[in-house]
């Protein structure tokens, strides 16, 4: 908003031709997001606690040592939606479709995860909004975001799905590209989800994953750069930094209170909106197979539940002794500080790789 109101007056002041430059405004969303974070977050949470009083909160399928931590307060993932929604739309340009193509998915998804999380604690019980129910409805979201995306984006560009590593192969997926896009939006959606299992887990590798996407989206979005480097030029989607910015200064600032031993947690509105957000930026850049490198640590936890259901189903035994895979390693003895901290080096090392994929073609 501040670059629709300001940029134009660059030329008689000076001081607002800074808002013309994407570094600068994904810079004060950053910030802003953090400071709106740090401002509403003791608030939001004495709301949620006051709002959940005696709700429970701890799944039934979780190691022992969970139940310590009933009463902590969830859906703080409100708290950055919050933070990400304002942000953006003050730093943003709001013109650009690609920003309310992004917002749609991460409010969208974030509205489902809401109405989970507060059937979860209306009815006493940590089923929620059925399984069915809630695909569906991120199913709609993501295709309803992946036909505008065709709209807006250039052929041979707009149903076309780039490879890592390979500079001149592009696969025009044609409409399959609808359910492909779908399914990258809601598998990120999900994935996050199942990360989020202990105090701090999810919210750093969503965090670093939202910093690579932004540093990816300027690329892309800029020609001299994306030519320099071999990549795919989209125009318009350099915006998509600013509001990556946002996301990376909203995670900050939740971190400040989901760190151990957690104030509040995230629920299903907070990391289903984060996981839909990367997801959806993926398909925007096309680098959808460059969240399964960045976003590693989440496809893991999501193999480790597939493999486990799979497993037990076909032959009756259990790979993991617990599913997902942050459980398996509490089962064995494994501290919670020692099993966030070691997946969050996984998750840096695992972005480290995917952005190579930038220089490596």
């Amino acid at each position: 908003m501040l670059y629709n109101l300001l940029s134009p007056f660059a030329d008689q002041f000076l001081a607002f031709n800074l808002f013309r430059y994407i570094t600068f405004r994904t810079g004060g969303a950053i910030i802003t997001a953090l400071i709106l974070s740090f401002l509403l977050g003791p608030m939001v949470i004495k709301w949620l606690r006051a709002t959940q009083n005696g709700a429970s909160n701890i799944r039934e399928d979780v190691p022992e040592g969970h139940l310590a931590k009933a009463g902590t307060p969830t859906m703080g993932g409100f708290l950055i939606l919050l933070a990400i929604v304002l942000s953006t739309i003050l730093w943003a340009d709001i013109s650009n479709g690609y920003v309310w193509i992004v917002m749609m998915v991460t409010v969208g998804f974030g509205a489902v995860g809401f109405a989970d999380d507060y059937l979860k604690l209306s009815k006493r019980d940590s089923k929620g909004l059925p399984g069915r129910i809630k695909l569906v409805l991120q199913v709609g979201i993501a295709v309803g975001a992946t036909v505008w995306v065709l709209m807006l984006t250039r052929e041979p560009l707009a149903a076309s799905m780039s490879v890592p590593f390979f500079k001149n192969i592009l696969i025009d997926l044609g409409w399959f590209f609808i359910p492909f896009a779908a399914f990258v939006m809601v598998g990120a959606s999900n994935a996050v989800n199942l990360t989020d299992g202990l105090d701090g887990l999810a919210i750093v590798p969503v965090m670093i994953a939202a910093a690579c996407f932004g540093f990816i989206a300027y690329l892309v979005g800029n020609s001299i750069y994306s030519e320099y480097l071999q990549l795919h030029y989209v125009a318009g989607t350099g915006e998509l930094a600013v509001f990556c910015g946002a996301m990376v200064g909203a995670s900050l600032g939740f971190l400040w209170f989901n760190a151990p031993p957690a104030m509040v947690f995230m629920g299903d509105t907070g990391s289903l909106s984060v996981g839909g957000a990367l997801g959806a930026i993926s398909v925007v850049t096309k680098h959808e197979l460059v969240l399964a490198i960045i976003g590693g640590l989440f496809v893991l936890e999501t193999v480790s539940v597939i493999v486990q259901v799979a497993s037990f189903k076909l032959t009756g035994k259990r790979v993991f002794a617990m599913a997902p895979l942050h459980h398996h390693f509490e089962k064995k003895g494994w501290a919670e500080s020692t099993i966030v901290i070691r997946f969050w080096i996984i998750a840096s090392i695992l972005a480290l790789v995917g952005l190579a994929t930038l220089k490596l073609r």
